[in-house]
């Protein structure tokens, strides 16, 4: 079976028609599974990776082209979206899907992340996290109430609690405060959600477990997410800097404790051999700015390993990008081109990088898919990871 026939997309089930959230599996090969999320919006086939759209704009790209490489969901972003244009702008415009003129799902974070790293002087609270913009330092308040209200003005489909993120370097102390005050979040999350009126009656919440590294406080975290209740569980803190090695032996302890019967979505998730490995030790639904900001650098995926299309060897080569895909990018463009665009700075070369990377990693999520479907994911896994690391091209 050749890449581009793995990457074939398996067949689900017809749309159910409009339901709030329903989440079923289909197939399973070792601790993997794929299935389908049907929501008002959509069915979103499972393992999923989510597109970026922070701003509510997948950069470098439009709608139509963002759902023809395959995406069935994308994600948005709290924090920035009420920086600019503002939340209530959003919903007075029609809410986001109007707004930016994506019609499936979207999953929206919670601004959690963002409130940590990007903004200056955040002060964390019982309340909530108090920050200046990083855009011209005017000074917010973000709190579970506000950050729903926020997700309930722009109005996605997939809402994310409010957390705190700690270093996976602090003391376990730090960690543990951290994750205990996230699971009180959490709770004000899900009180403040189910508050929504009608939102809340086509959207679905999502709980996020912390706890760094630590068995203990995962296992802890993971049962205080089910005792409140939500949709799907997400797996948050990783992807941090701890490195893939510590990133897969965190997921062989703590994705067992998340219930096997809804969605587990392993956020800011990553490059495509971490997405492999976590595909198999049971995870649903990812998202990563990396095929994005990627080709907007001059890099691409491809099935033989990254490829930096600034290297002056591409600049009369004449062949695709990369021979192993049938995107539009690979079957109509040089990397002579490709590389004269992006050395030029023209605007084209960063979207047509773009789009090929996202084709790529939905290919690879098709592939997941019907490896998964045949039984045969050990091998396609084991093939990838192999090809990945050739640096042939």
């Amino acid at each position: 079976m050749t890449q581009t026939q793995a990457a074939a997309p398996f067949r689900v089930p017809a749309d159910p028609g409009p339901t709030r959230f329903a989440f079923a599996v289909h197939a399973s090969d070792g601790k993997a599974r794929t299935g389908a999320i049907a929501m008002m919006r959509g069915m979103i086939r499972t393992p999923a990776f989510m597109p970026v759209g922070t701003a509510a704009t997948v950069k470098a790209m439009r709608p139509a082209e963002v759902r023809a490489s395959g995406a069935d969901i994308i994600l948005g972003n709290t924090y920035h979206l009420m920086l600019r244009p503002g939340a209530e702008r959003v919903a007075a415009l029609g809410g986001v899907h109007a707004f930016s003129g994506w019609e499936r799902p979207m999953l929206t974070d919670s601004g959690g992340y963002q409130v940590m790293s990007l903004s200056n002087l955040a002060k964390v609270s019982e309340r909530g996290v108090a920050f200046a913009s990083h855009i011209d330092g005017s000074r917010h308040m973000l709190t579970p109430e506000r950050s729903m209200e926020i997700q309930r003005l722009l109005g996605s489909d997939i809402v994310m609690c409010f957390d705190e993120l700690v270093p996976t370097t602090a003391t376990r102390g730090v960690q543990e405060q951290a994750m205990e005050r996230s699971m009180r979040w959490a709770r004000r999350s899900r009180e403040g959600f189910d508050a929504g009126g009608t939102h809340a009656e086509r959207a679905a919440l999502f709980g996020i477990q912390q706890g760094a590294l630590d068995a203990e406080l995962r296992q802890q975290s993971a049962q205080a997410l089910i005792d409140i209740g939500f949709d799907g569980y997400a797996v948050g803190g990783l992807a941090v800097g701890e490195g893939q090695e510590a990133m897969f032996a965190c997921l062989d302890h703590c994705v067992g404790h998340l219930p096997a019967d809804k969605p587990r979505y392993l956020m800011g998730v990553g490059k495509p051999d971490d997405i492999v490995g976590a595909v198999e030790r049971g995870i649903d639904m990812f998202d990563c700015v990396l095929p994005t900001r990627s080709g907007r650098n001059g890099q691409a995926f491809t099935w033989a390993g990254p490829l930096n299309i600034r290297n002056a060897r591409y600049a009369e080569d004449q062949g695709p990008l990369d021979p192993r895909c049938d995107c539009p990018v690979c079957t109509n463009v040089s990397r002579a081109y490709l590389h004269h665009l992006v050395k030029a700075g023209e605007m084209l070369g960063a979207m047509l990088m773009t789009q090929h990377n996202l084709h790529f990693y939905q290919a690879l999520m098709a592939g997941l898919r019907g490896a998964i479907v045949e039984g045969a994911l050990t091998s396609f896994a084991d093939r990838f990871r192999a090809d990945y690391a050739s640096k042939a091209f």
